[in-house]
This record gives C-alpha cells, structure tokens and sequence, in this order.
C-alpha cells in the first residue's frame, strides 16, 4: 500500500522515505539531526523543515495506516488497546506541552502527552489512531491564551475547554467503529476504566470492554450493598 501520495510535493515524498528509513534505521537517538545525517542530507535541518511546513493530510495518513495494519493484523482474536506516551520537552511553546505525568519516567515532567489507539491480534500490534492530549494548562479563552494556542497550531475548538485522556480514546474508537475495524474487545487502564465518560460504542455497535478500575470503585452488586472494588 502506498501512502506518500498524501503529500503533495514530490520532495517531500522522498523526504518522507528518508524519514522512514533514518527511522527503521540502526541511528542510536531518532532525532531528526541524526536521522537526515543518516540518510546523506548535507542540511541536517531538511528533515525538521518537512515535518513543520510540508503540505499533507494527516488523517488522510491516520486512515491509510489503520487499513493497511488491520489488513495485516486482522484475526479472530483482535483488540483495540487505548494507552497514552509522552515525549520530554524542555521548552514551553510545543502544543499540548506541560508538567504533567508521563509514563516515560512514571513522574511529573515538562512533556507533550498523547493518546494512542493500537490494533493488536496473535499476528502482531501496531498504533492505528493518534490524538495530543492538552490539559487545563491549554484551555481558556482570553486573547493571549488565543494567541499562545494559535502560534502552537492548536484549533480554537480544541482549546476552550479541558478535555480528559478518555475522551480522545472514546473518539478514536468511534472512528475505528466508523470504518469498519473488526475487534473482540476494548482494552485499557484504570485511568480509562475509571471513566463514566469513555464508554465506547452506541446502540448500534455494542462494544464489549476489559478495563481496570481504580481499587477505591464503588461496584454495585446485585444481591447486596456495594463495595469497593479492593473489598471484592
């Protein structure tokens, strides 16, 4: 299946191939300095130039890689697998970016945080959806918060309000629904778990779960009182 048609421009196909490859690659740190000087670029800024002003479609893409996994992967014993990652930053003007927990280091960090969505069977996994998570830190309405936003290229839409890291996993199971991806159940942690928010699926696709819970969950039971999940 081929992919790089989504981008316009015939350089920047071939800097995507050289993207891939440095990726694929034996490079020992996959920043893109090391990445171009692996492929031969004399200018080592070639490859960061592509990612910030190529012209693409990045959902284009998203779609292209889903079919081509789920066509790879597909079994009777597939899942889809919400889980989030974050990537170190050490400035402040990345979008998403922020001190928050990232499972990197398992503590507070300055990080760009994302939720990922994976397709995963006895035939292998791969991340089929992606989403950056902002936090409070990236929510408001004012003219700077609207300026900071707006030089971080992140929408208005997706800036107003603070959204949980359920939220974008319940979308991108949405759209796995939409277009058809076959899967036996959803999976995922207790931070999605604990969420009266995420709750998969509609009336008509009815999605069967495997989630952690917090242990301090109030389960109902149906033959007496409730009780925390630790008690059961």
């Amino acid at each position: 299946m081929s992919v790089d048609d989504v981008f316009r421009r015939p350089a920047s196909r071939e800097n995507l191939r050289a993207m891939v490859r440095g990726l694929l690659s034996d490079v020992p740190r996959k920043n893109m300095g090391q990445v171009a000087e692996a492929a031969g670029h004399a200018l080592l800024d070639r490859l960061p130039d592509f990612l910030a002003r190529a012209a693409w479609d990045a959902d284009e893409l998203r779609d292209r890689v889903r079919e081509f996994v789920v066509d790879s992967l597909q079994a009777e014993d597939a899942v889809l697998i919400a889980d989030e990652t974050g990537d170190i930053k050490k400035g402040t003007k990345s979008a998403g970016v922020d001190r928050q927990y990232t499972g990197v280091t398992r503590q507070v960090e300055n990080a760009q945080v994302s939720v990922h969505l994976s397709y995963g069977s006895s035939r292998g996994r791969a991340i089929i959806d992606r989403e950056l998570y902002a936090g409070q830190h990236w929510a408001g309405r004012g003219e700077e918060h609207r300026r900071r936003c707006e030089e971080a290229s992140i929408p208005q839409e997706r800036a107003r309000a603070v959204v949980t890291k359920p939220e974008p996993a319940r979308r991108m199971v949405e759209r796995a629904l939409e277009a058809g991806v076959p899967f036996s159940y959803f999976l995922a942690d207790e931070l999605y778990g604990g969420s009266r928010a995420l709750a998969p699926g509609s009336k008509e696709h009815q999605v069967r779960c495997v989630m952690a819970i917090p242990k301090n969950e109030v389960l109902p039971l149906a033959d007496g009182p409730a009780h925390q999940a630790r008690q059961l």
